[in-house]
């Protein structure tokens, strides 16, 4: 942290007759602090900056804060928030945060479950909030407007709707490019990058084909690499066909297994599988020129890329591959926060837990597969490593702002690792339920990578 910061506890003075160009400060915080008092100073909270004076509260104990109801309201802020403060001696500037924006597609009728099932995450990040020190509140792309945000925020296990400002940090989680690339999304983006100095992380989608273009500049990355290409014509796929017992076709802006297309030589025919909700649907052709219609026609008009196929390891013969959750610490530095086995459903050549993978441990998955006991050990520390260091390539190779990442790894029959994809909007429901009252690792790193980011 760049300043010592103190967690400060805010206290809201109702129908006070104070004056509101004060702030009463207890006189421990002013004395840890070394805070000036009864002189004007800026009061920062995102991008809201306040001249304020401080007036000690005499005989207090404990560090805190108080405003009255009119500062409160214009700040977003409640009584009993707990949040960090920094002094500026330099610049006589006191600074609030951090102020932590989370950015979501869309707001339901429901006072409950105004987010869905993303409510218990952000109930989650806002107990968070309480243990580190912060403010956390959620908005949709109809809440932004151009001096400040207008969201809700948790509040006695209920959401209250209040007008926020601008905050230090935007924690991206819309879940469509579409709306990600909407004007007022990238507008508001460039204002918190540039005339706010604030930051976004997790600011875009991953374009499959931009991430194993970017990686296979990194020669200690390569050899986690399929081979991949994006995908033009025939001559193309035919010449992956003769090197490769199958090669995947995934679309490049695909997820949750949406559209992936697996072409496998067997027998002197060619098995094309396209991965359905339930089930995989085969088609049998006896050439590729004749499975190249069908293909050619599920993939027209979109971007593809054409994969090495893997022999992956299995359980029952049912494909394993692996999600692993990456992300920056209180240090910045990327750490492995989670890593999971996904096996994929019955009738399924995919392992998403949206058409029938099950998951379970990295350690279970392992050791229930067709590899070799021997070699059990010595990947499941590749596993880790691999994760780490893709996220730290890709960090260096992407010009965007990420904080975390979903990895999906895989293991062939021979214990090699290999990457499947980068995700940069890993679920928050995904294998680890919420448990009431515990705040995940996860959470935990994405508060203090926050207060990192806004110096506190």
């Amino acid at each position: 942290m760049s300043q010592a910061s103190i967690k400060t506890e805010i206290q809201v003075l109702t129908n006070s007759l104070s004056l509101d160009e004060y702030m009463h400060m207890s006189a421990s915080l002013i004395r840890r602090l070394r805070i000036p008092v009864h002189r004007p100073l800026t009061l920062i909270f995102g991008s809201r900056r306040l001249k304020l004076s401080v007036s000690p509260i005499a005989r207090s104990k404990g560090f805190f804060l108080r405003f009255t109801d009119r500062i409160a309201e214009q700040l977003g802020l409640m009584d009993g928030d707990l949040l960090r403060l920094t002094y500026d001696r330099r610049t006589q500037t006191l600074k609030l945060g951090p102020l932590i924006g989370v950015l979501l597609p869309r707001q339901y009728a429901s006072a409950d479950r105004p987010y869905g099932s993303m409510t218990a995450f952000c109930q989650e990040l806002h107990v968070a909030s309480r243990i580190y020190g912060g403010l956390v509140y959620f908005f949709t792309p109809d809440g932004i407007t151009s001096s400040e945000v207008i969201g809700l925020r948790s509040a006695s296990r209920s959401f209250v709707r209040m007008q926020f400002p601008i905050p230090d940090i935007v924690y991206n989680r819309l879940t469509t490019r579409k709306l990600e690339n909407t004007d007022s999304v990238q507008q508001f983006f460039t204002e918190v990058k540039s005339r706010r100095q604030g930051h976004v992380f997790n600011e875009r989608f991953l374009d499959k084909n931009d991430v194993f273009y970017a990686l296979a500049r990194n020669a200690s990355i390569r050899q986690y690499l399929p081979e991949s290409h994006l995908f033009t014509n025939f001559a193309q796929l035919n010449n992956m066909s003769r090197r490769y017992r199958s090669v995947f076709l995934k679309p490049v802006t695909g997820s949750l297994g949406k559209g992936i297309i697996r072409v496998t030589r067997a027998n002197g025919r060619i098995l094309c599988q396209y991965a359905s909700m339930n089930s995989t649907i085969t088609r049998t052709s006896s050439s590729l020129k004749k499975a190249f219609v069908t293909i050619r026609s599920k993939v027209q008009g979109k971007r593809y890329l054409i994969q090495q196929g893997l022999t992956l390891i299995s359980i029952q013969d049912r494909p394993v591959d692996f999600r692993a959750l990456v992300q920056k610490n209180s240090k910045g530095k990327w750490t492995l926060t989670s890593i999971v086995g996904r096996i994929a459903g019955s009738r399924n050549f995919v392992s998403n837990l949206a058409r029938g993978g099950t998951l379970c441990t990295a350690r279970s998955a392992l050791a229930q597969s067709n590899l070799p006991s021997s070699l059990l050990a010595a990947v499941y520390v590749r596993l880790k490593r691999a994760a780490v260091e893709i996220a730290e390539a890709l960090d260096a190779e992407m010009p965007w702002h990420f904080a975390e990442l979903g990895i999906d790894l895989a293991v062939d029959v021979h214990g090699k690792v290999w990457l499947l994809e980068v995700n940069s909007k890993p679920s928050k429901m995904e294998g680890t339920p919420i448990s009431s009252g515990k705040i995940r690792p996860s959470v935990k790193k994405t508060l203090l990578y926050s207060r990192l980011l806004a110096g506190m």
